[in-house]
C-alpha cells in the first residue's frame, strides 16, 4: 500500500483558486437558460456576496502573509504572492462575465417583460420632477457631505458602502477641492417610479439619483467631477485569546475596529481618467492587483432587491411546498412521537425546520422537560429558537445554551442574542478559548414515570430558520439512551472542565478523536480492498482541504477503492493522478448544498455518518464538531438513496478535471437528472409512505450505476 506521506504536490490544488472555480459555477447559474430570470438575478447576487468575503478574509489574508514575508508555498506549490496575482487575473475574466450576463442577458431580458432600470435623465419630464420632489423629501434629509481639506482629514469611509467622490472649485478656497457622499443602505437602492400601466415596472438606482441632483449638497460650488466607487476592508483578524478575561468584551472591540481596517479592494467604473480618480488613487495606495474597474453597477450583492420588488412571479421557480416526516406530521406530543419513531431524519429544506421549533416550544412550556442543553452557531435575526430558549429559562428550565461568538460576520447579532438568553435566566456559554464550537446539537432532558430520559437532535446545518429553507441539511431526533450519553458528556467537555472521553461510545468530535477516526475510515477500506471486492467510500461536503485526509484518500484510491467525492466548494484534492479512482463531482443549484454525509462499504457492513464538520482543517484541528452515525436500516437507505441522486445528476453536477476546472453544462431545460428536484420528489414520496424507499418509483438512475453499497 502507498504511504500516504509520500505523496507530494503533484495531487494537490491551489485552495483560493479553487475558491473562485467554486465562485465560477455559482456565476454559471446566471447564465443558464434553465433558470428562471429572476433566479438568475439571484445568482449574479450571490456570486457578489460571495466575492466580497473572498476579499474580505482570503484575499486579505494572503496579502498580511505577503506584507510580513511568509511566503512559503501551498500544499499545492504556490507561494502568496503567486497566487494574489493569479487571482487578480481570474477575478478580472469573472468580473467581464459577470457585466456580460447582467448588461446584455438579465436586464435585456427583464426589460422584454417590461421591467426596466433606468438614468433620472432618460425618464420624461414629469417624472423627472415627480423624483426630484422624492429625493428632495425622502434622501435629501439623510445625506451628509463629507469635505476633505486641510481643515477636515481623509474621512474613515465604510467597508462595502457605496460613496460618491467629487471634486469641486469652492468660492472659498483655491484650488480644486474633494468630498465623499454615502450612498446610506438604510434607503431603497432601487426606487420603483410610478407607470401608467401596472404590468411595467421602471425602477433607478438611488446612487443615480444623488449624482443627479448633487448640486443640492453643494451650494456655491461647482461640481467638476464625480463617480461612484466602493472600498473593501480586511477583515482578517485573529484575535488573540490567551489571556481574555472577558470573551464578550473583546469580540465587541474588535468589531469596533473593523471598520478601520485597511482596504483591500477599490472598486469604480471602468474607463475612468482624471485628476479625481487619480487623487482617490493616491488616498488608498493599493496596488493594481487591489484595483478593479467595473462595468455597470456596483455592489450586486443588492440585486437581491430588484429582484424581491419585480411582480412578476412567472420569472420565479415554482414553490416547493416543505415537507414533514410522515412519523411528525400526526397531532400530540413530540416527546411521544420521536420516543415512538426514533431516529427520525429531517431533511430540510424538503422538510418544514418547524419540527425542531414545534419540540423546542412544547419543551420550553412541559412541566416535565428538567434541563435544556444547545449549540448555537448561527441563528436569524428574529429566531423562534431563541425566544422558545428564552421562555423555557422564565418557565423555571435549566437551559444552557453555547453561543459561539467568532462565528464569522455574525459575531454582531450573536451577542445581542447572547445578552437576551441571560437575561431570561439561561446559562449562556460563549465558547472555548482558541476553538470555534461549530457542532449542531441540542440536548432535552425529560422525567418520565419517575425516570429520567434524554432526547437530542443532531444535524448538519445551524438552528437557524431563515438558512433552513435555503441550504439543504440533514439531521436526526433521537432518544437512543448512548447517543444522548455522548452528546450529554460533549456538553459537559464544553460548558466545564471535564476532560473529552478516551472512547465514545458512538459519536467522534473534533478536535478530540475525529480526525483519527476519518483517517481510520479510510484506511479500513483500503485494507479490505482487493480486486475482486473493491473498497468504496461515498463523500459528500462542503470543502476539503486538509492535505492529511487527501493523501490517505489517494492511498487508499491506489490500494482500488473506489472514491465518490460530492464537494460543493473548495476541493484541494486533484484527481487523476495515477488512478481513475477518485471521481470529484460539484452540485451548485437551488438551494446551499450544506450537508455532509459519509459512507464506507467496510466489506459489506456498510457505515455511515453525519457531521458538522468538512475535511479541512479548522473543521477537524481548530473546532468543536461532531461526527454521529446513522445505524437504522432505513435511515441508511435514505441516504444511500440521496448520494444516488446527486451521483447521477447529469444537469448540475459538474465534474472537476485534472487541471482544476470543472465541466459546464448550461441546458436550455431543466433535465430528468436535476438532483435537488429528484430529491424533493423522493422526500415527498417517502413522506406519504415511510415502510419503504419509494427510489424505483422516481426512476432517475442511469442503468450503468455502480455504487458498490450492499
Amino acid at each position: 500500500m502507498t504511504e500516504p506521506a509520500a505523496l507530494g504536490r503533484e495531487i494537490f490544488l491551489c485552495r483560493e483558486l479553487s475558491w473562485l472555480n467554486f465562485n465560477s459555477r455559482v456565476l454559471d447559474e446566471a447564465g443558464c437558460p434553465a433558470n428562471p430570470l429572476l433566479e438568475r438575478l439571484k445568482f449574479i447576487a450571490i456570486f457578489s456576496s460571495n466575492l466580497d468575503e473572498f476579499f474580505m478574509v482570503r484575499v486579505a489574508g494572503l496579502r498580511q502573509l505577503v506584507q510580513v514575508g511568509e511566503d512559503q508555498p501551498d500544499p499545492a506549490g504556490l507561494r502568496p504572492s503567486e497566487q494574489l496575482a493569479l487571482l487578480h487575473r481570474k477575478i478580472k475574466r469573472l468580473l467581464r462575465r459577470q457585466s456580460q450576463y447582467l448588461q446584455k442577458m438579465l436586464l435585456p431580458e427583464l426589460e422584454q417583460y417590461g421591467v426596466r432600470l433606468t438614468k433620472p435623465s432618460e425618464l420624461p419630464a414629469a417624472a423627472r420632477d415627480n423624483l426630484k420632489i422624492f429625493f428632495n423629501q425622502q434622501v435629501l434629509p439623510v445625506l451628509t457631505p463629507i469635505a476633505v481639506d486641510p481643515s477636515h482629514p481623509f474621512p474613515m469611509l465604510n467597508s462595502g458602502a457605496i460613496e460618491i467622490a467629487v471634486s469641486l472649485e469652492s468660492p472659498e478656497l483655491s484650488g480644486t477641492v474633494f468630498a465623499f457622499v454615502e450612498v446610506p443602505e438604510g434607503l431603497p437602492r432601487f426606487i420603483e417610479i410610478p407607470e401608467q400601466e401596472p404590468q411595467k415596472q421602471t425602477f433607478v438606482l438611488l446612487e443615480d439619483l444623488i449624482m443627479d441632483n448633487l448640486q443640492s449638497l453643494f451650494a456655491g460650488c461647482r461640481i467638476r467631477e464625480f463617480f461612484p466607487f466602493r472600498i473593501t476592508r480586511d477583515m482578517d483578524f485573529a484575535m488573540e485569546e490567551e489571556g481574555v478575561e472577558d470573551l464578550l468584551h473583546t469580540i465587541e472591540r474588535s468589531l469596533l475596529q473593523r471598520r478601520r481596517r485597511e482596504p483591500i479592494r477599490l472598486e469604480k467604473p471602468g474607463n475612468l481618467r482624471g485628476e479625481l480618480a487619480d487623487w482617490l488613487n493616491e488616498q488608498f495606495q493599493l496596488a493594481p492587483q487591489f484595483r478593479y474597474a467595473v462595468s455597470g453597477p456596483l455592489h450586486l450583492k443588492q440585486f437581491f432587491e430588484l429582484a424581491g420588488k419585480v411582480r412578476r412571479p412567472e420569472l420565479l421557480e415554482a414553490p416547493w411546498p416543505g415537507l414533514v416526516p410522515a412519523a411528525l406530521n400526526q397531532p400530540g406530543s413530540m416527546f411521544k412521537l420521536i420516543g415512538e419513531a426514533w431516529p427520525v431524519m429531517l431533511a430540510v429544506p424538503f422538510h418544514k425546520f418547524e419540527p425542531v421549533i414545534r419540540l423546542l416550544e412544547e419543551a420550553a412550556n412541559d412541566p416535565q422537560v428538567l434541563a435544556i442543553k444547545q449549540t448555537l452557531y448561527r441563528v436569524s435575526g428574529n429566531s423562534p429558537v431563541v425566544r422558545a430558549l428564552q421562555r423555557a429559562a422564565e418557565n423555571g428550565k435549566q437551559v444552557t445554551v453555547i453561543v459561539e461568538l467568532k462565528a464569522r460576520f455574525d459575531e454582531g447579532n450573536n451577542i445581542i442574542w447572547a445578552r437576551r438568553l441571560e437575561e431570561s435566566g439561561a446559562h449562556v456559554v460563549y465558547g472555548i478559548s482558541g476553538l470555534k464550537i461549530h457542532c449542531k446539537a441540542l440536548l432535552i432532558v425529560r422525567r418520565e414515570e419517575g425516570l429520567i430520559r434524554r432526547y437530542v437532535h443532531l444535524a448538519t446545518g445551524n438552528y437557524n430558520d431563515k438558512t433552513a429553507a435555503l441550504y439543504t441539511d440533514l439531521g436526526i431526533f433521537s432518544c437512543d439512551p448512548l447517543l444522548c450519553s455522548d452528546v450529554a458528556n460533549l456538553f459537559n467537555v464544553m460548558t466545564g472542565y471535564s476532560a473529552p472521553f478516551g472512547e465514545w461510545q458512538k459519536i467522534a468530535a473534533a478536535p478530540f478523536d475525529l480526525r483519527r477516526k476519518f483517517i481510520a475510515l479510510i484506511d479500513r477500506e483500503a485494507r479490505l480492498s482487493t480486486a475482486e471486492n473493491p473498497g468504496r467510500i461515498i463523500a459528500k461536503m462542503n470543502g476539503l482541504v486538509d492535505a492529511e485526509i487527501i493523501r490517505h484518500l489517494y492511498a487508499a484510491a491506489y490500494a482500488g477503492v473506489k472514491i465518490d467525492l460530492i464537494v460543493r466548494g473548495i476541493c484541494c484534492l486533484k484527481p487523476g493522478v495515477g488512478t481513475e479512482n477518485i471521481r470529484v463531482i460539484s452540485i451548485v443549484d437551488r438551494y446551499l448544498e450544506h450537508s455532509r454525509i459519509f459512507y464506507f462499504r467496510n466489506n459489506g457492513n456498510a457505515e455511515y455518518y453525519l457531521s458538522s464538520a468538512d475535511w479541512m482543517v479548522r473543521n477537524l484541528d481548530r473546532r468543536i464538531e461532531l461526527l454521529f452515525p446513522i445505524e437504522d436500516a432505513r435511515l441508511q437507505r435514505i441516504l444511500m438513496d440521496v448520494l444516488k441522486i446527486q451521483l447521477n445528476d447529469h444537469e448540475k453536477a459538474r465534474r472537476l478535471l485534472g487541471n482544476g476546472n470543472y465541466t459546464r453544462l448550461l441546458p436550455p431545460k431543466h433535465t430528468a437528472s436535476r438532483s435537488q428536484y429528484n430529491t424533493y420528489q423522493y422526500f415527498k414520496a417517502l413522506a406519504q409512505n415511510e415502510s419503504h424507499s419509494p427510489l424505483t418509483e422516481l426512476k432517475v438512475f442511469t442503468s450503468d450505476d455502480k455504487t458498490g453499497e450492499e
